[in-house]
């Protein structure tokens, strides 16, 4: 019997050794970001009416993603931090194209993203922070030199509504992280996206999701605010009603599982 036994525990002890070893099947995530105006595609010069009733235009509209988490049926999956920040653009059509590779095959049922740059990534040194975080590149504006951090969202734009003095132009830049020693603004705000029917990624496949992003959104949420009200919005305690409102305007729209 402790022959048989002995044999019995060395099979186990194989069988999971062998399982552990066994390649973990991946495959691709691509988010593509697409940015509306209600039901309508956004235009960068196109009129859009908001909640207070007024007509405005985009002229600019930038914007971080990062720390994406996907939760699985097997388990949360967090894509690796140094490959994680996305500098979405409406005047540029490839950045809305979020390719994410080595993803474990598996059935996720929700996406989490950070809308901004969290407080460990912006007070890193400057060699880990490059590509669309490298504060130097200055050609999108998304760092505030003054205020040593990141625009998370910007939004810019023309309308009636706003201020002659100022070529009726309204501008959203938020930003602000919380402080350690002095509290400061805290404007990080995570969407989390459920996927009912399901998203499956599996081994080399590419998996595309579509999130819908609506600017109308910004105006009207927890807070919802005019134009004429608050035509320039950054480092300012209103900021944090903005960021609050536009954490809300992401939405899956589709998802084509390969």
């Amino acid at each position: 019997m402790r022959i048989i036994s002995w044999s019995i525990l060395v099979l186990l002890t194989l069988a999971i050794s062998c399982t552990d070893d066994l390649p973990v099947k991946r495959g691709a995530l691509v988010l593509q970001f697409d940015n509306r105006a209600g039901s309508a595609d956004l235009v960068v010069g196109q009129d859009y009416q908001n909640a207070a009733g007024e007509t405005f235009r985009i002229n600019r509209l930038n914007y971080f993603i990062s720390n994406i988490i996907l939760v699985g049926d097997n388990g949360v999956y967090r894509v690796p931090a140094d490959s994680s920040y996305f500098l979405i653009r409406e005047e540029d059509a490839a950045s809305q194209t979020v390719r994410l590779n080595n993803i474990p095959a598996d059935r996720y049922t929700s996406i989490r993203f950070t809308i901004g740059v969290d407080s460990l990534r912006s007070t890193m040194d400057i060699a880990k922070r490059t590509g669309v975080l490298d504060p130097t590149q200055g050609e999108e504006g998304m760092y505030w030199t003054w205020n040593s951090g990141y625009i998370f969202f910007k939004m810019e734009g023309t309308s009636p509504a706003a201020p002659p003095a100022q070529d009726n132009r309204f501008v959203y830049h938020i930003g602000g992280f919380g402080g350690y020693d002095t509290p400061t603004l805290n404007n990080i705000r995570v969407a989390t996206l459920p996927a009912v029917q399901g998203i499956e990624v599996v081994e080399d496949g590419a998996t595309t999701v579509t999130i819908q992003a609506d600017v109308l959104k910004v105006f009207q949420g927890p807070s919802t605010f005019s134009i004429a009200n608050y035509p320039t919005v950054m480092f300012a305690p209103f900021s944090t009603s903005i960021s609050e409102n536009y954490s809300r305007m992401f939405s899956m729209d589709q998802i084509t599982n390969n």
